[in-house]
């Protein structure tokens, strides 16, 4: 059997986005996670970046990771946005894009000229995607952050035990909230194949936070009781939980969440008793008796170094998984064998390897075509591709609208 790859794809007639013109005005994660989403699916994603770069890049600790893990496969332009020039500038190119990505404060570009409604006329296809903190109501113009998010939409609540609200380990209100903004994009896109019309649209991080709690808020309507954090939840299922090995500090969850799959598991570590024990062999009576079996299994799984624990679940097939640190995963053999994990270059030369867009296409995942660019390193490829003349460059350069990598020719020759 052939294995496809991303060369093979683009080769076949390009990547599914390809001839896609997107210009990205962001920053932070969620405008930036929209925008490489689409980079990997093979749009041209222009990142317009302030003079001097995206202060994103200079991020220090949680924040560090931000810029190389949502800005790959694109093009960055540095325009300066207080010039009368630059903004000229930026319009000329959205003039000529599918989408227009932001995630800054409401208002913000639109005081620049650059709002929706300025490409109404010029530009009728455009999409223009707005990452916010809400959507429309008394809240749109408050400042929010994914942490804000998670802490009024009830995910802190759920997260942490009562009275100790606690984020989720990774921004996920960003990110999910920029693939909800690329479902929209491409819902619009698809909408402008029939009308020829483009469209605003809008994801939130709070809105984004309360689709991920709807199913506790559904809960309470089928059980008529709330919905109790997750450290202190009535589970499910009877063995669906964290247990120690052998090594204490080298733990694994193990969920044996059916009927078909106790029976394995038993069967499986010998634990015949409960196998024949016919109290035992529904899921709901399982989950009452829960408190007498979980000390058994803990026992067992305490006799287990955690390899051999997690080949003999593998033998069962029940569901199962080491706990893990991110950084253990660049040793994870399964990311390594299939292409999930994808090497980049950062602007200093160091090599790093990150997660690829998890999306599988006729089997192949998206990997890095361009790898991060410095500020403006693409600024008069970006120009010229775009229909700006040479001596239009040449202006722009000197008159400092925009930064590039070389300097124009009338400083060079001081």
């Amino acid at each position: 059997m052939t294995v496809k790859t991303e060369r093979d794809m683009i080769q076949e007639g390009g990547l599914p986005l390809s001839g896609i013109k997107v210009v990205e005005f962001s920053h932070m994660v969620m405008g930036p996670s929209t925008g490489v989403v689409m980079a990997d699916l093979g749009a041209v994603v222009v990142k317009v970046e302030p003079i001097g770069g995206d202060r994103t890049r200079k991020l220090l600790g949680s924040g560090a990771g931000y810029f190389p893990m949502y800005n790959r496969n694109k093009q960055s332009i540095a325009i300066d946005l207080k010039s009368p020039e630059g903004v000229a500038a930026a319009k000329r190119l959205v003039d000529q894009a599918d989408v227009l990505i932001e995630n800054f404060r409401p208002g913000a570009l639109a005081k620049l000229g650059l709002g929706p409604d300025h490409f109404a006329q010029s530009n009728p296809g455009l999409i223009y995607y707005s990452a916010k903190g809400f959507l429309t109501g008394p809240y749109e113009n408050r400042a929010a952050l994914d942490e804000v998010a998670q802490m009024m939409g009830g995910l802190a609540y759920m997260t942490g035990p009562s009275g100790r609200p606690l984020r989720a380990g990774a921004s996920v209100i960003d990110v999910t909230g920029g693939m909800f903004g690329v479902i929209g994009i491409l819902a619009a896109l698809e909408q402008r194949h029939r009308t020829g019309k483009g469209a605003v649209v809008r994801s939130s991080l709070y809105e984004t936070t309360a689709f991920l709690v709807g199913q506790h808020i559904a809960q309470l309507a089928v059980t008529g009781n709330a919905a109790r954090p997750m450290p202190e939840r009535i589970s499910a299922w009877a063995i669906y939980d964290v247990f120690e090995t052998a090594r204490p500090e080298e733990q694994v969850f193990i969920g044996v969440v059916s009927d078909g799959q106790w029976q394995a598991f038993t069967k499986t570590f010998g634990l015949d008793d409960l196998a024949a024990d016919p109290a035992l062999a529904e899921n709901n009576a399982r989950v009452l008796a829960r408190e007498a079996l979980l000390p058994r299994v803990r026992e067992l799984a305490k006799g287990f170094t955690r390899e051999a624990l997690l080949a003999k679940l593998e033998e069962s097939g029940v569901a199962f998984a080491p706990i893990a640190r991110p950084q253990d995963l660049l040793e994870d053999a399964h990311l390594n064998a299939n292409g999930a994990l994808v090497d980049l270059t950062l602007t200093d030369g160091r090599s790093v390897r990150l997660p690829a867009l998890p999306v599988e296409i006729d089997g192949v995942l998206p990997g890095v075509r361009h790898d991060l660019r410095s500020p403006g390193e693409d600024s008069e490829d970006v120009l010229g591709g775009w229909g700006f003349g040479a001596d239009e460059i040449e202006a722009l350069l000197a008159s400092g609208a925009i930064e590039g990598l070389r300097e124009p020719a009338d400083s060079a020759a001081k």
